[in-house]
């Protein structure tokens, strides 16, 4: 149990990991945001801790994991607003979607998952702390902003200085604000929001910004100081140097022990994302490929290393979880318990236990499947099977995985994508007017699937491009 090792971002090398309280973990990690489907980036950050939650648990933690929701937020709101939905609706719509592609990815749900608007009370109080304590002011616009020069160790988690922050990042540039770099905690009402996006507070009516809704939550559920705090790489600045500002200058000690940070799932060396257009959501992957073998993919890889993402990448994972399942159905395995005393076992301990070196643990999976194909031995078997589980991989039975997944989709010879596209957005168009969402998403994903993509436009118009 003490021989883990974790790579701490703060530290910026691997360190003996050390809980707070002996034998219990305390686990944070940034979850989605909710407006839209979660895309396979999404799901190589929730895969990253899915696979240090099992670790955990495995190596006879109890594990107190919470991923937050953030169900407020500009493009919440602006989404919303767009299906003529309540945010209600639509953060409901999303979460149930995004549960239904994590269930099929075999990630495991967090021992909490709350929700920002559950915590407003919070984040009102923790604000109110950090004003009287000389790092939060209202400017003349009415925001209350974070005085990021009076929080000395401000940039320790991103390394950087603040002059250094202040001339290579992009920040908002708000007349109100004392610095360009500090942030907003509480963001005063526009006049066209809707109510839902409103809270009363002794600063005027608002919500909560991004930064503080984390600090907020993390402290009600696991305290003002706990043991790993993870996310993608793309958060360690601003997001989470800002929560450290914010945690740590309103209690006066440490935030978090050990910072864990994902690398970028890529295409083309990109970073997949939203923004740049260039995402293939989970639901879309898993009807042309098995949910395993998506999954398979993302594990065999480091998790602090970019993954690039492509149709050739995964049928290389689909063929070599096929090597796996064609051992295990040639040699079903007994029934015995995992013997960690094999040397294989020691093997795959040794890689977890090296900042959760999944590549090296799936090397020792293929060494058992060698193994069995050599000597047919279902204590081989056992332990590979037993071994898979432990990061979510060869539950099922073999034939069943052999048999085959999903066939592929795509745009077939022929196709006249323009006509596809706009008879489609006539039947989205008439969904949405008549408030069923649910068929209004079906729609956008169906067309994604065929390789068209819909932009929805100020003003109500949808317009579409080839994937």
């Amino acid at each position: 149990m003490n021989s883990l090792k974790i790579y701490n971002t703060l530290a910026r090398e691997k360190q003996l990991f050390t809980p707070l309280q002996p034998g219990q973990v305390r686990l944070y990690v940034c979850g989605m945001t909710i407006y839209d489907y979660c895309h396979v980036g999404h799901a190589r950050m929730l895969m990253a801790f899915d696979v240090v939650y099992r670790w955990l648990m495995t190596s006879g933690y109890t594990v107190t994991y919470v991923r937050n929701i953030t169900d407020i937020e500009d493009k919440i709101i602006r989404r919303a607003v767009e299906n003529k939905e309540t945010i209600g609706e639509l953060t409901s719509r999303f979460t149930r979607y995004m549960n239904e592609d994590t269930s099929a990815l075999g990630i495991l749900p967090p021992t909490h998952e709350p929700r920002a608007t559950e915590f407003v009370p919070q984040m009102l109080g923790l604000i109110d702390l950090l004003e009287k304590k000389g790092l939060a002011y209202q400017s003349t616009d009415g925001d209350v902003n974070y005085a990021v020069r009076n929080f000395p160790g401000y940039g320790k988690l991103s390394g950087k200085s603040l002059d250094d922050l202040r001339a290579g990042e992009r920040v908002e540039v708000n007349a109100g604000k004392r610095d360009p770099l500090d942030f907003v905690l509480w963001k005063a009402s526009k006049g066209n929001e809707p109510e839902a996006a409103k809270w009363a507070s002794k600063w005027g009516s608002g919500r909560p910004g991004w930064h503080i809704e984390c600090s907020a939550m993390a402290c009600a559920m696991l305290g003002e100081r706990f043991d790993i705090h993870g996310g993608g790489a793309d958060l360690q600045f601003p997001h989470h140097e800002n929560e450290i500002a914010q945690s740590e200058g309103a209690f006066g000690h440490p935030f978090v022990n050990y910072w864990i940070h994902n690398g970028f799932l890529q295409v083309d060396n990109e970073k997949m994302s939203k923004s740049l257009g260039n995402f293939f959501t989970i639901r879309d992957v898993l009807k042309i490929y098995d949910a395993e073998v998506l999954r398979f993919f993302i594990v065999r890889s480091h998790y602090r290393s970019p993954l690039n993402y492509s149709d050739v990448h995964l049928d290389d994972a689909r063929q070599a979880l096929t090597r796996l399942y064609t051992a295990l159905k040639a040699v079903p395995p007994d029934d015995a318990p995992l013997d960690w005393d094999q040397p294989h076992a020691q093997r795959f301990a040794d890689a977890m236990n090296d900042d959760f070196n999944t590549p090296l643990a799936v090397a020792v999976l293929f060494d058992l499947a060698a193994e069995i194909n050599r000597g047919k031995l279902a204590a081989m078997a056992r332990q590979l099977v037993r071994l898979g589980a432990i990061i979510g991989l060869l539950g099922r039975d073999p034939q069943t995985f052999l048999q085959g997944g999903p066939g592929g989709v795509g745009e077939a010879a022929g196709e006249n994508l323009a006509a596809i596209a706009e008879a489609q957005i006539a039947a989205r168009a008439a969904a949405k007017l008549g408030r069923n969402f649910v068929e209004a998403d079906r729609i956008r994903a169906e067309l994604l699937a065929r390789g068209i993509v819909l932009e929805d436009k100020p003003g109500g118009a949808t317009e579409w491009r080839k994937a």
